[in-house]
């Protein structure tokens, strides 16, 4: 992922068509007659071997003869040319492309073929390309439209990224339409080269795109496009249409797991992890964008409707309650104040009727005492043009109302020319206007949604117990001699002995070969017991009626050992039956949940919680997380399934269960996911979860093929090949000793809030003012911790120094932190240390660490900046040999470290 030479593309001085043509309805025609028409102000050269002229401006036969070396070349001839004109561009020193073409990976084998030779010949040259089989580019700015699209709509502060190109030209037609502008649109059809994550970092670096919103088929590169989103969601919104929900999730699954953890399902898990939006439809990608400009988040789900009209508020109120939202109760003095001014008749609940007569003063006085009541989170105003309607005065009025405030306002002004001119004025005044109640309401469902998904990169985890040591290397070597044997099920002894290493409590079986030695197990484990088939053909072992429960004598031990033999071949008569398993009877009741992973082809392996039992592909209640699991994330995918209510509240005779457990358990599974790329699928089903914690009665794990016979020979160079989610990495901690203590230093984590909070506290005026500058006030707020704290090690790496006071309370002394750039060549290095220790050569190891730390990553340069009073600082960078650029305009110095050396 990088964002170099984009700006070939976005911003060229000079462009090269080839393939311009004179005949009306090419491509080659309509691109070259789009430059110049828009009014583009850089150079255009039509490349065209036959004629001297195209459209009355001088051509070359080639882009080698241009008398200058251009920006950016537009390739609109047949697929089979493309190649070769990649290579005459590299040659003649072009470094971004456009091309329209199409007829290659969408074409099957022979045009990936062309993919791939494109792609080896631009790499050689370094372009960039946007393509192939796409629509162009968008610059409005610049009043450029590299594109095939008629017109290009007006300046704006979206961003805009299509993966269609046909969707692309109808929807440049509608937002002219609509009168709604672009910053950029980019149309980036096969993916060749620049992909989501390249726009979305590019769009991010530029001040004037306040908003993205992207229609998707597909993600090629799913880590680059999840660092680039989450980075970019954090300061400005992203919406998505990702089309393909009706796909077919997995055909033959061998886990309840594979079964519920469909391709789209998973998309929805990875997008909230990025914080972006996921939207329905194309329209809410610019209804949803304009309200997120124009009004403020939403704390929560909670809307007041105020309307003149009873059928519209109930639509409304419908839509509101059916699809996660809550109709706000009316506090006693928003009552009191609503009824010294409104009519008597008037509705006295939410929604507020204030009657088919109310002017303006009505409608204005009613919404400013909603807004003041703290349990109502933003307000609906529907207006139905009745013949006392005065449509313009009370939109006017509500605009007026809605200045300053804190939440949302939403409009529905429904009728045709009676409130046009009403709309515009709201339109005018940034109040979001829709035609119906249902869509002013969606729009207001999904802020609230946009803010969860938000609030979860900005919540704290909790501090968890240190984690236990589990000899990975040793399951390891086992899972490997189970699969060279020809076994890809592990039995159910075998994936209850992983479970127990990694804290998750599970009944313990015993394999009987006999039913007689079925007899003396259960003897052993004592009555009443458990009795199941262990075979790695039979999947479903309930299915085949190979599970007997509460087994209460040593005759039904075995009568129950020959019926579950016979069942077994029955269901499956060349099944290999390696006998019966033997346990405990778990007679606690409890609420009965699915725990399990599966690794999809594109995203890796993904998590997967809900409601289990027997019927759990049947109830579909099922939630998705993408590992690393931390306490935040664990405690969301819990809330978010229907089973929570059960597990919270209880249920008849079940009381409810422990959720610390639960949340304990979750993490504690991500964690044994993290570490074996070899598991493809595991099944926990069913987990029991009551009041005293959780019992894993069940388990499966299926070793994955793909990693033996692909992955495992390069582990070591990539040892998470199955994750898209970069975990906490473990290999940059180091245990070292200064000033006569025990320092740790290792990578910062989300629960370290407590105590960077207390290190910057207790840092000096001084030492504020070097590292942070103006930014940082006395008080660090919420947004700034977490800016500080959440780290994407992709591309950027904090190191924290901490060692343990007297009370074995630990303490943050001093902080490294390396800030990558989205091409991967550098990183800005920022340095801190507490004032009382420094001078005693804690500052020295964390440069030298973190300098090591660069090296591996693959950073060319590290780029430090500092106070010319910061005479520590500056004094240890020129201990490391490195010279003090002094700027022209600010009293700082400027360091460079080449980390080729």
């Amino acid at each position: 992922m990088t964002t170099k030479n984009l700006d070939k593309i976005f911003k060229p001085k000079s462009i090269a068509v080839i393939g311009a043509s004179n005949r009306e309805g090419a491509v080659g025609y309509i691109v070259l007659k789009n430059l110049i028409d828009s009014k583009y102000e850089g150079k255009v050269y039509p490349i065209n071997q036959r004629n001297p002229t195209i459209q009355n401006v001088k051509a070359y036969p080639t882009v080698g003869d241009v008398p200058e070396t251009v920006d950016l070349a537009i390739v609109c001839t047949p697929t089979a040319t493309v190649p070769g004109l990649v290579e005459e561009c590299g040659k003649a020193g072009i470094k971004g492309m456009i091309i329209i073409t199409a007829g290659f990976a969408e074409m099957g084998a022979e045009g990936k073929v062309l993919m791939k030779e494109i792609n080896t010949i631009r790499k050689k040259y370094d372009i960039r390309i946007i393509g192939p089989n796409c629509l162009g580019t968008l610059t409005p700015k610049l009043h450029l439209n590299a594109s095939f699209a008629k017109d290009c709509p007006k300046h704006g502060r979206l961003a805009f990224i299509s993966q269609s190109g046909a969707l692309g030209t109808a929807i440049i037609d509608w937002v002219i339409e609509k009168d709604i502008g672009f910053n950029y649109f980019a149309s980036i059809g096969s993916m060749v080269d620049v992909t989501f994550g390249d726009l979305l970092d590019y769009f991010g670096e530029d001040p004037d795109t306040e908003s993205i919103i992207i229609y998707m088929e597909s993600i090629t590169d799913v880590r680059t496009f999840m660092s680039a989103a989450r980075g970019f969601a954090m300061k400005k919104p992203v919406i998505i249409v990702k089309s393909g929900r009706g796909e077919e999730g997995a055909k033959a699954a061998a886990s309840h797991t594979g079964a519920l953890a469909g391709a789209d399902d998973i998309y929805d898990a990875v997008l909230k992890r990025t914080g972006a939006l996921r939207v329905d439809q194309v329209q809410e990608l610019f209804k949803v964008s304009e309200a997120l400009a124009t009004q403020p988040i939403p704390k929560g789900n909670r809307l007041v409707i105020i309307t003149n009209a009873g059928g519209p508020g109930v639509m409304a109120t419908d839509y509101l309650t059916l699809n996660g939202g809550k109709l706000a109760k009316l506090s006693d003095e928003t009552m009191a104040s609503l009824n010294s001014f409104l009519p008597e008749f008037w509705s006295r609940s939410n929604p507020v009727d204030v009657l088919g007569d109310a002017p303006a003063e009505r409608y204005a006085n009613s919404l400013d005492v909603c807004l003041k009541d703290p349990s109502i989170d933003g307000a609906l105003v529907i207006l139905t043009p009745q013949a006392m309607t005065d449509s313009d005065a009370i939109a006017k009025a509500l605009v007026e109302k809605a200045k300053g405030q804190t939440k949302p306002v939403f409009a529905s002004w429904m009728g045709g020319s009676l409130v046009s001119n009403a709309r515009k004025i709201l339109a005018d005044g940034k109040i979001p206007n829709y035609e119906t109640p249902e869509e002013a309401v969606n729009t207001f469902l999904r802020m609230y949604q946009y803010q969860n998904n938000i609030s979860l990169l900005y919540e704290t985890p909790e501090m968890l117990p240190a984690e236990s040591k589990v000899p990975v290397d040793t399951f390891r070597k086992e899972f490997k001699e189970i699969y060279q044997s020809g076994k890809k099920v592990l039995s159910e002894r075998e994936a209850k002995q992983l479970f127990d290493a990694y804290g998750i409590p599970t009944t313990v079986p015993y394999l009987a070969k006999t039913a007689a030695e079925a007899v003396e197990l259960a003897k052993k484990v004592g009555y009443p017991v458990v009795m199941k088939i262990e075979s790695e053909d039979i999947s479903h072992k309930s299915d085949a009626n190979c599970v007997f429960l509460n087994i209460g004598s040593d005759e039904k031990v075995k009568e129950s050992f020959d019926q579950i033999m016979a069942n077994a071949k029955k269901y499956k008569a060349d099944a290999k039956l390696d006998g019966i398993t033997v346990q405990k009877m778990f007679t606690t009741k409890g609420h009965e949940v699915i725990l399990g992973c599966k690794k999809d082809p594109l995203f890796g392996t993904v998590v997967l919680f809900g409601m289990g039992g027997i019927a759990v592909e049947v109830i579909k209640d099922s939630a998705i997380g993408v590992p690393p699991l931390n306490q935040t994330l664990a405690k969301r995918m819990i809330e978010s399934t229907r089973v929570y209510k059960l597990l919270k509240k209880g249920f008849r005779h079940l009381p409810p269960a422990d959720l610390k457990s639960v949340e304990a358990t979750l993490i504690n599974f991500s964690q044994l996911v993290v570490d074996f790329p070899e598991i493809a699928e595991i099944d926990i089903n069913p987990m029991v979860c009551t009041k005293d914690g959780v019992m894993a009665l069940d388990g499966r794990i299926i070793l994955d093929d793909h990693f033996y016979k692909e992955q495992e020979q390069t582990l070591q160079q990539n040892p998470y090949p199955h994750l898209i989610v970069r975990p906490y990495p473990t290999q940059y901690v180091k245990e070292i000793t200064v000033n006569n203590k025990k320092v740790k230093l290792r990578p910062i984590r989300p629960e370290d809030d407590k105590i960077w909070v207390e290190m910057y506290n207790n840092l000096s005026e001084e030492s504020r003012k070097f590292r942070f500058c103006d930014c940082c006030t006395k008080e660090m707020t919420r947004e700034m911790r977490v800016r500080f704290l959440f780290n994407d090690y992709d591309r950027e790496i904090a190191i924290v120094a901490t060692t343990r006071d007297s009370n074995n309370v630990s303490k943050m002394l001093g902080v490294a932190r390396m800030v990558g750039d989205a091409d991967g060549e550098s990183a800005e290095l920022l340095m801190l240390v507490l004032d009382d220790w420094k001078s005693v050569g804690l500052g020295e190891e964390m440069y030298d660490h973190v300098v090591k730390i660069a090296k591996e990553k693959g950073w060319k340069k590290m780029i430090a900046q500092t106070n010319v009073e910061n005479a520590k600082l500056v004094d240890l960078f020129k201990k490391k040999s490195l010279e003090a650029v002094k700027d022209a305009t600010a009293p700082i110095y400027h360091f460079t470290i080449d980390l080729t050396k």
